[in-house]
């Protein structure tokens, strides 16, 4: 990555950067603090990944997606000036494009999402200005690890030295593992709960308190009890790096986060009936996901919740769908359109002893179609299980078709 990097004229060394990990919330997380810097008037590069329906979603300045014929020339730029024998990963060459258009774009700084752990991601050859690292949870244990501590310790290893980093709610063993890794480098550590809170009953109101900033009647447009840390996370994160380009004042973080906008994490897309999509796709993610849905049912006694559920083949299905079943009146299995995905039969072995309907659709618009047909006006239906399921429904709902390319 460095190699490449250096052919295209050290992008990164031009750029003052935050740098953002996490199982969960780091997407929202890097939203938020993108929506609160740009808010406070600065030209502000966003990298994440992956895309739900059309790649340049993954770049991105002042919300505007990268055009076309500029994409085009970075990826000729990357391929041309690769100096490796071998050629990059598809997401190595990606985080090169991406740092050379925010620095060409001129960007006042850049919010740039780990890809996969940390150690080694692409976007580890950032010197970022304050980091964090919003959750760690069982996922992706084939490459990371088995145990919530070895996932800790790749995620870990964005941390720099000297440089602050904020971190999530997390186990203790995890938690350990961070403390001990900002320690050896050693950089400022601040958890939430200790140096930072929030405190509020929902994102439509709620108040946050670090080191120096104390905020009240905070609203964020994240919809989620889950996003008030993610919240927190991301005023920390901007707080932590206040000495610098990230700082930003009272009103633009109160403007930004009311401002803020998300595709697939708790998104209602249609209405009569709901349809909710949300890109939980690990254990985690459905408990956080199901308090949601719990909500939904205490103040919609009269209305059912028909789950439409795929997920890729590597992720654990069970633990996965255990903390929904007591909240779903009916499921509709389906399967992205990626190699990866589970099949329709994958999924229903975990279903065997639910005394509930289980349909099957190959494709998700089918699956869609066939979810209303069984909603009431009143009833919701979830999409849920992988973002790559909630991008194929939303190129549909578009229009683009379902044969999408995907890495």
């Amino acid at each position: 990555m460095r190699a490449l990097l250096h052919a295209i004229g050290n992008p990164e060394r031009l750029l003052r950067t935050l740098h953002i990990g996490g199982t969960n919330g780091k997407g929202s997380t890097a939203a938020m603090a993108a929506a609160m810097l740009q808010a406070s008037g600065k030209r502000v590069g966003l990298y994440t990944s992956p895309h739900l329906v059309e790649f340049r979603e993954r770049i991105r300045v002042n919300g505007v997606m990268i055009a076309e014929n500029q994409l085009a020339d970075l990826a000729e730029l990357v391929r041309d000036a690769n100096p490796l024998a071998t050629a990059p990963t598809f997401f190595e060459a990606t985080t090169a494009m991406a740092l050379r258009y925010f620095a060409d774009s001129r960007v006042d700084i850049v919010v740039m999402e780990v890809g996969l752990g940390g150690r080694f991601d692409a976007t580890n050859v950032i010197d970022p200005i304050a980091c964090a690292i919003t959750t760690i949870a069982l996922d992706h244990q084939e490459y990371l690890g088995r145990t919530e501590e070895a996932i800790a310790y790749e995620k870990a290893g964005i941390i720099k030295p000297s440089v602050p980093v904020v971190i999530g709610k997390m186990g203790p063993e995890a938690g350990e593992v961070m403390r001990r890794v900002a320690a050896a480098q050693p950089a400022p550590l601040w958890k939430l709960g200790s140096e930072f809170s929030v405190e509020g009953d929902g994102p439509e109101r709620f108040a946050y308190k670090g080191p120096a900033w104390a905020f009240e009647g905070l609203h964020c447009g994240l919809a989620g009890q889950h996003q008030l840390d993610n919240a927190a996370c991301a005023i920390a994160l901007l707080e932590a790096g206040g000495q610098s380009e990230a700082w930003v004042d009272e009103e633009s973080v109160r403007k930004g986060l009311r401002a803020v906008k998300w595709e697939g994490r708790l998104e209602v897309i249609e209405e009569y009936p709901r349809v909710l999509l949300d890109g939980a796709h690990n254990p985690a993610a459905a408990v956080a996901l199901a308090r949601y849905l719990e909500e939904f049912l205490a103040h919609h006694p009269d209305s059912r919740i028909i789950l439409l559920w795929g997920m890729m083949r590597d992720k654990d299905h069970r633990q996965f769908i255990a903390p929904l079943l007591p909240l779903v009146s009916e499921i509709v299995l389906t399967q992205a359109g990626l190699a990866r995905s589970a099949t329709v039969q994958e999924l229903r072995q975990v279903l065997t002893d639910r005394d509930m309907p289980v349909l099957e659709e190959l494709l998700p618009a089918d699956a869609l179609r066939t979810a209303k047909k069984q909603a009431a006006a009143h009833d919701l239906i979830c999409v849920t299980g992988s973002l790559m399921l909630l991008g194929d429904i939303k190129a549909a709902i578009r229009g683009c078709g379902l044969s999408l390319i995907r890495s």
